[in-house]
C-alpha cells in the first residue's frame, strides 16, 4: 500500500464536465509523485470521458481501496456501476443526482474508516441531486450531514485571496437573519485554525460588513454591524487573535488581494464567491473547513453546456488535489 495521501476524487455528476476533467487531471503525472489518487464513480462513464478528452489512460474498475494500484497510466475506478452507459450530456436527471450523492456517500465512508486521507470532489448538478431524492444545498452540508459535523464552514482559495463564509446556500434575506454573533465568532476561529494548521503561525483575518460602508456607523441598514458582527470580532480578539472589522467588502476584497490579510470573512454566498470567481475559474479551490476529515473542490459547476465537448478546463481540479495532499495528514 502507498505511503503517499490516499485522495479519493468523487465522479459528481456523470452528466456534466466532472469525469473529462477528472481524466485529464489523471494525465498529469505530477500527481501520482504526491499522492495515490483513485475515483469513486462509474468506470463506464469515466471510459466515455477518456474517449471525449483523448488521453493515453486507461481505466480499471476497482471495488476497494486494497484493489487500486495508484499507477500513473491506469485510473483506478472503485465503481458503483449507477449510470447508464448512454447517461445524455448536458441534461439534468434524476439518476444522475442520485449516482453524484452515492458516489460522495462512499468516499465519506471510505474517511471515516481511515482508508483514505482526503476527498476532492468533481461537481455535482443541486437540481439533479434533488430530484434524485437528496434536499441538500450542496457538497458542504452532505458532508457535514455524514460526518455528524456542526461547526463547519466553506472557505474558497485562490492563489491570492482566501474566503472562508458565515452563510452559503440561502437566499439574502434569510443569509441576513442567520447571521449573529455565535457563527461570526465560529467562523472567525475555523478561519484561525485552519491557517495556522496550513502553516500559518498567526493569520491576519478580515471580517466583511454586511451593509453598505459596513453600515458607516448606523447611516445604511439598521444596526446590523453592531449586532452581528461586533461582538464575534471583539470576542476573538480577547483571545489573541488577529481580526479585524467589520469593513467595507467594497475596498476589502482589493486589500486582501494586495496581500494585507491572509483571508477574509464573507457575510453570504455572492459577497464571497464574486472576487474569487473575478480572479478566474481555474485558479479558485473550494474546501470545507471543520470537517474531521480533508475535503477539496473545483469552484465551479457542472458546466452543462459544454458536458462531452472535451474543452472544459482541468486546472481547478488539479489545483484541488494539490490543495488536498497538502492538508492531507501524512502516512508511513
Amino acid at each position: 500500500m502507498s505511503e503517499k495521501p490516499r485522495i479519493a476524487i468523487t465522479m459528481g455528476d456523470g452528466a456534466g464536465v466532472g469525469p473529462e476533467i477528472i481524466m485529464r487531471s489523471l494525465a498529469d503525472q505530477s500527481l501520482y509523485e504526491s499522492c495515490a489518487p483513485f475515483v469513486v464513480g462509474d468506470a463506464k462513464i469515466l471510459k466515455r470521458a477518456n474517449e471525449v478528452v483523448k488521453t493515453n489512460l486507461t481505466v480499471r474498475s476497482i471495488q476497494s481501496v486494497e484493489e487500486a494500484a495508484f499507477e500513473y497510466g491506469t485510473v483506478d475506478c472503485i465503481d458503483l456501476d449507477l449510470l447508464p452507459a448512454d447517461l445524455p450530456f448536458g441534461e439534468i436527471s434524476a439518476v444522475a443526482g442520485d449516482g453524484s450523492f452515492r458516489f460522495l456517500e462512499k468516499a465519506i465512508a471510505l474517511a471515516n474508516n481511515g482508508e483514505i486521507e482526503g476527498i476532492c470532489t468533481a461537481p455535482l448538478n443541486k437540481e439533479a441531486l434533488h430530484k434524485g431524492g437528496h434536499i441538500f444545498p450542496g457538497h458542504t452540508e452532505i458532508l457535514a450531514e455524514l460526518t455528524g459535523t456542526k461547526d463547519f464552514a466553506m472557505m474558497l482559495s485562490s492563489p491570492t485571496l482566501r474566503v472562508i463564509h458565515v452563510t452559503t446556500h440561502v437566499g439574502l434575506l434569510d443569509a441576513v437573519k442567520l447571521i449573529n454573533p455565535e457563527r461570526t465568532y465560529k467562523v472567525i476561529k475555523l478561519a484561525d485554525e485552519t491557517l495556522k494548521r496550513a502553516g500559518i503561525k498567526a493569520p491576519k483575518i478580515a471580517v466583511c460588513g454586511i451593509n453598505p460602508h459596513a453600515g458607516e456607523n448606523g447611516l445604511f441598514g439598521y444596526g446590523e454591524e453592531e449586532e452581528k458582527i461586533v461582538p464575534a470580532v471583539e470576542k476573538a480578539q480577547e483571545e489573541g487573535i488577529d481580526v479585524v472589522g467589520p469593513l467595507p467588502a467594497d475596498t476589502l476584497f482589493f486589500r486582501a488581494n494586495r496581500g494585507d490579510f491572509d483571508i477574509v470573512v464573507a457575510m453570504y454566498h455572492d459577497q464571497g464567491h464574486g472576487p474569487i470567481k473575478v480572479l478566474g475559474l481555474e485558479a479558485g479551490v473550494n474546501i470545507t473547513v471543520g470537517l474531521p476529515i480533508i475535503r477539496t473542490s473545483v469552484d465551479h459547476g457542472t458546466a452543462f453546456d459544454i458536458a462531452g465537448k472535451g474543452i472544459a478546463s482541468e486546472q481547478s481540479l488539479i489545483e484541488a488535489m494539490r490543495q488536498a495532499i497538502d492538508l492531507a495528514p501524512k502516512r508511513g
